[in-house]
């Protein structure tokens, strides 16, 4: 099935492209950001050697109408979706932190937790835990990029203002639109079966100096959640729990002698593998947000956000 992995688009007024691990940003005349999603998988900071069929859509869809949902409370960069793969926002300075928070003990607490650790970013976590037990109350874990290389890495509130990465006053915003969010992400969850475990979010400035939701939000990529029925007798017997979210895929590199780690090989995703990941990215979608996931034109992905996003420009131009 046909992929979008990478793009190289020259757009009107076009002034730079950054690509990050799945998303490409290009600059627009240091007014507007076109955000591309591509079909590339990330999993523990290392990008796949394949794309997942009709994952960017997904993830861009689900984003955009999470920022509709949510935008009542905190603010966000988001202007137009002129295609299925493509957000277009505000040009914004982005923080260098992720506001990490986690209304559960899973996920990367939960590996350091059995390690015996009981403090994540300047965090208590309390002792008698299981994993997949819910926190007595949601705990925010930032991380940061590290200096050498892209990992992301565990910071703690005392550090991001300590190393002046935050200044004191937009961190306590961070916090509050983080918290809000997160609320309101679990009651949309909440309200379609499932469980909102715990997520990320990212935030900028705009030239205003205005702080604002960019990025993603509450898409499987950024969030774990779980299914609500059947979730307290799973804890109860000690099981796993069924997840909406990409560790599946964490998982099964686990179990392939994966985790990102120095001299260890990425194993190779066969495509019928490809194929059942790309249906969970649909299932995903369509639990997620309530909709009957709609499939794309993917014949010629490139040709077609070009053409959209060039429509998009020539119309925001005139009007502008």
């Amino acid at each position: 099935m046909s992929t979008i992995v990478d793009t190289n688009f020259n757009f009107p007024n076009q002034k730079s492209v950054y690509k990050g691990k799945v998303r490409e940003v290009y600059n627009i005349n240091d007014e507007q950001l076109v955000m591309v999603a591509t079909d590339r998988l990330s999993a523990f900071d290392v990008v796949m050697p394949k794309g997942i069929p009709y994952k960017g859509q997904i993830l861009n869809q689900i984003a955009t109408k999470m920022m509709k949902e949510t935008e009542d409370l905190v603010p966000n960069w988001l202007v137009a979706t002129p295609d299925p793969n493509v957000a277009v926002g505000h040009l914004c300075e982005p923080f260098k932190v992720e506001m990490v928070i986690r209304g559960y003990m899973s996920g990367h607490a939960a590996r350091e937790y059995k390690l015996g650790k009981r403090m994540l970013c300047g965090v208590a976590m309390p002792e008698g835990m299981k994993e997949n037990d819910k926190f007595p109350n949601p705990i925010i874990t930032p991380a940061t990029k590290a200096e050498m290389g892209d990992h992301d890495e565990d910071i703690s509130r005392e550090d991001i203002l300590k190393r002046g990465i935050v200044s004191q006053d937009d961190y306590i915003v961070l916090e509050d639109y983080t918290r809000k969010l997160f609320q309101r992400g679990t009651e949309i969850a909440a309200d379609r079966g499932l469980i909102l475990v715990d997520t990320k979010y990212e935030f900028g400035k705009t030239k205003d100096g205005k702080i604002v939701l960019i990025d993603e939000i509450h898409t499987p990529d950024s969030s774990r959640y779980f299914y609500a029925d059947g979730y307290q007798e799973r804890q109860n017997k000690g099981e796993a729990q069924k997840q909406l979210s990409k560790e599946f895929v964490r998982q099964w590199l686990i179990a392939n002698d994966f985790q990102g780690l120095e001299g260890q090989t990425v194993p190779v995703m066969s495509d019928d593998y490809i194929e059942t990941v790309s249906e969970r990215y649909i299932e995903l979608y369509e639990n997620i947000t309530g909709d009957t996931f709609i499939k794309a034109d993917v014949s010629d992905i490139q040709s077609r956000i070009e053409t959209n996003v060039l429509a998009y420009l020539k119309l925001f131009n005139s009007v502008d």
